[in-house]
C-alpha cells in the first residue's frame, strides 16, 4: 500500500513514516499542502493521511483541492480538535474518516485497512480467490489454510493485484507499491517478482491467476471476494 502522509510536526511525521514502512507500506511523507499537491499530481497513492493543522493552506483546503482535482483515494484526517463540528467539517470537505490526536498507531492502521477494504469493495479483513486467501491484517497468504511463503515484495504485489482484480495494472503502478518516489526503480524487478509469484501459486495449488496483458501490465483473473 502506498500512502501519502501530510503532517507538519516533524517528529510525528518521522514516527508514522517509520512505523508504516516497518509494516510493509510505501510512504511519501510531506510537511505541507503544497508538497502534498505535487506528490498527488505526480504519483499514485492508495490512501492519504492529512493533518488538519497545516501551515499555509489548511488540511481542509487541501482535501477540497484534492477532490476538485478528481482524486478519489480515501482520505483519513488527523486532528487535535475533538469537537463534533470539526469532524463534520472535515468529512464534508471530502474526507472519509478521522482519528483524534493523541492516538495509538494500531488504531490508525486498523482504520486505514478498513478504508481500503471499503474502497475496494471488500468487507472482511481478508481477500479470497478460490483456495487462495490473503489475511490483510497479518500480511499472510495461504492456500487451503496452509501458509504460502512469500517475500514482503511478493506479498505487496499479490495484494495489490487482488485488490484490483478487475483492472489491468501497469508495471509502473506495481513499482510504486515497492519504492518511494526518491528510490531508483527497475521495471525488470517486477517481471522477476511476478514470475516467482506465478511459480509459487502453481506449485501450491495449480492456480494461474496472473495474466500478462501485452504492452499494458498484469491482470488478476480469479474472482475475489
Amino acid at each position: 500500500m502506498k500512502l501519502l502522509l501530510v503532517e507538519d510536526e516533524a517528529l510525528l511525521r518521522h514516527h508514522l513514516s517509520t512505523r508504516f514502512t516497518e509494516t510493509s507500506h510505501v510512504v511519501d511523507a510531506v510537511a505541507n499542502a503544497e508538497e502534498a499537491l505535487y506528490q498527488a499530481s505526480e504519483f499514485n497513492h492508495d490512501l492519504a493521511i492529512v493533518d488538519l493543522g497545516l501551515p499555509g493552506m489548511s488540511g481542509l483546503d487541501l482535501i477540497r483541492q484534492l477532490r476538485s482535482l478528481g482524486k478519489t483515494l480515501p482520505i483519513l484526517i488527523l486532528t487535535a480538535r475533538g469537537n463534533w463540528q470539526d469532524k463534520v467539517e472535515g468529512l464534508s470537505a471530502g474526507a472519509d474518516d478521522y482519528v483524534v490526536k493523541p492516538f495509538q498507531f494500531e488504531e490508525l492502521e486498523a482504520r486505514l485497512h478498513a478504508l481500503l477494504r471499503r474502497s475496494a469493495g471488500f468487507v472482511q479483513a481478508s481477500i479470497q480467490a478460490g483456495p487462495l486467501t490473503l489475511d490483510l491484517n497479518r500480511k499472510q497468504a495461504s492456500v487451503d489454510q496452509e501458509p504460502l511463503a512469500l517475500t514482503a515484495y511478493e506479498y505487496r504485489i499479490l495484494e495489490y493485484l487482488m485488490r484490483h482484480h478487475q483492472q489491468v495494472v501497469a508495471k509502473e503502478r506495481l513499482m510504486e507499491q515497492l519504492y518511494s518516489d526518491d528510490e531508483e526503480r527497475d521495471p525488470n524487478v517486477i517481471e522477476v517478482l511476478v514470475g516467482r509469484l506465478r511459480r509459487k501459486l502453481e506449485a501450491a495449488c495449480s492456480l494461474k491467476p496472473i495474466e500478462t496483458i501485452r504492452g499494458q501490465g498484469y491482470l488478476f483473473t480469479e474472482r475475489c471476494r
